[in-house]
C-alpha cells in the first residue's frame, strides 16, 4: 500500500525536501551562532595582567571597570568616555557628560567625591589603587557625539586619583570622529558614522609603510609595555561562547546571548601564561548592529596573537523594553539599575564573571 501512497520518485522528492529543511535548519543555527556556543575555557592568565578598553558607552563601561574593580584591572584604553559615574543614575544627565550642553562640563571633583563616598563604604575598590594604573584615553577633534570637553573631564578625574603623568597618556590631536581608530579597516578619520570604526593618519606620519594610527597598539604598549610586532594575520582562534552561563540571561542586563573572544595558539599550551584584555564595544556595534567588525577588525587580535593577550569581547544588545536600551548601549546612566556603576552591578558582575570563567581571578 505504501507503494501506492509514495511512488518512488515522490520518495525521492519528499526525503530531498526533508533534506533542504533539515539543512536550512542548521545553516541558521551556524548564522545565529547557537550551534557553536559553548562556555569559556578555563586557561592560564596571570591575574596581575588584566586590562580593559573601550569606546563610547563602552569607554564609559570600561572606565567603571576600572574605577569600581581597580584591584583586578592593571590599566585602562577610554576612547571618547567621560568621567567615571557622570551621569550619577539620571538620563537627563548625559548630554552634560557628552559635552553637549554649551558651558556646562562635567564636573570630575563632585564626581570624585561621589567616588569617594562609594569607596569609604567598600561599594567600590580602593581609590588609592588606581595611582599604578596605566590609563589612555582618546579624544578625536571631530567627534561630535562625545566632545572633548566631556574627555577632558575624565582626565582630571584620573588626576584627582593621583595617576601620575607617567601613567596618564592622553591623546588628543587626530581629527578623528567618534569612532576606535583603527590601523586597516574603517571609515575616513573625521566620520561620525556607523560602523565607528576609523582610519586616520599618523600626526605627524611615521616612516612605516602604513602611516595610519594603530590605537589597538597604542592601548596595549601603553598599559603592557614594549610588545612584539603585531601578526599580519592572525593564526588564534575566534569562539563564540554562551554570554548566558554568566547572567546574560537576565533581561535586565540587556546582554546579549552570544559573545566572543581572541585566544592565541600560545595561550592554549601547559605552560602559558597569558595576558586578558576586555574590549567592550560602544552603542549600535554589537554583532546585531555591525556584525564581526567591533570583533576582527581593530586590529587588537592581530597584536594580541603575537604577544599571548587573550581578547574578550563582551556584547550588548538593542532592547525595546525593560531595559529601554535602543541603541545597544552599555549602562552609564542607570537603566540597568541605581547600582550601575558599583561592584556587583548586573553587566559588571557578567563580564567578571565572564573573566573568571577564563581563570583570570
Amino acid at each position: 500500500m505504501s507503494a501506492k501512497i509514495f511512488p518512488d520518485w515522490k520518495k525521492t522528492r519528499f526525503c530531498s525536501l526533508v533534506k533542504r529543511i533539515v539543512t536550512a535548519s542548521f545553516s541558521l543555527l551556524l548564522l545565529t551562532g547557537v550551534a557553536q556556543t559553548q562556555a569559556l575555557p578555563k586557561l592560564k592568565i596571570d591575574r596581575n595582567a588584566i586590562s580593559v578598553s573601550g569606546l563610547s558607552s563602552g569607554a564609559f563601561m570600561a572606565s567603571q571597570l576600572q574605577v569600581a574593580y581597580s584591584s583586578s584591572f592593571m590599566g585602562a584604553g577610554i576612547v571618547a568616555g567621560g568621567p567615571y559615574f557622570c551621569a550619577m543614575g539620571n538620563l537627563t544627565y548625559t548630554g552634560i557628560c557628552m559635552g553637549q550642553v554649551p558651558r556646562v562640563p562635567p564636573n570630575p571633583a563632585m564626581l570624585f567625591a561621589a567616588a569617594e563616598t562609594s569607596s569609604r563604604i567598600g561599594a567600590i575598590d580602593p581609590l588609592s589603587n588606581l595611582g599604578s594604573k596605566k590609563i589612555y584615553i582618546f579624544s578625536g577633534t571631530a567627534d561630535t557625539i562625545v566632545k572633548q570637553s566631556a574627555v577632558d573631564a575624565s582626565v582630571q578625574f584620573f588626576k584627582l586619583a593621583r595617576v601620575p603623568d607617567s601613567n596618564l597618556a592622553y591623546v588628543s590631536n587626530y581629527p578623528a570622529g567618534h569612532s576606535f581608530v583603527s590601523k586597516v579597516f574603517g571609515n575616513l578619520c573625521p566620520t561620525n558614522a556607523t560602523p565607528y570604526i576609523n582610519e586616520c593618519v599618523n600626526d605627524p606620519p611615521n616612516t612605516a609603510n602604513d602611516n595610519n594610527y594603530d590605537q589597538a597598539g597604542a592601548i596595549l604598549q601603553f598599559i603592557y609595555g614594549k610588545l612584539n610586532q603585531p601578526a599580519a594575520k592572525p593564526t588564534g582562534k575566534l569562539r563564540a561562547f554562551d554570554q548566558k552561563l554568566y547572567g546574560a540571561a537576565n533581561p535586565v542586563s540587556s546582554m546579549a546571548d552570544v559573545g566572543h573572544v581572541f585566544i592565541p595558539d600560545s595561550c592554549g599550551k601547559p605552560r602559558a601564561n597569558c595576558k586578558l584584555h576586555v574590549s567592550i564595544h560602544g552603542c549600535r556595534q554589537s554583532q546585531q548592529s555591525i556584525g564581526d567588525d567591533w570583533y576582527t577588525k581593530l586590529y587588537l587580535n592581530n597584536w594580541a596573537d603575537t604577544n599571548g593577550i587573550i581578547v574578550l569581547y563582551p556584547q550588548v544588545n538593542k532592547s525595546l523594553r525593560r531595559p529601554y536600551n535602543p541603541r545597544g548601549c552599555w549602562d552609564w546612566w542607570g537603566f540597568t539599575g541605581s547600582n550601575y556603576a558599583i561592584k556587583g552591578a548586573v553587566q559588571m558582575d557578567v563580564i567578571m564573571k565572564m573573566i573568571a570563567a577564563l581563570g583570570a581571578l
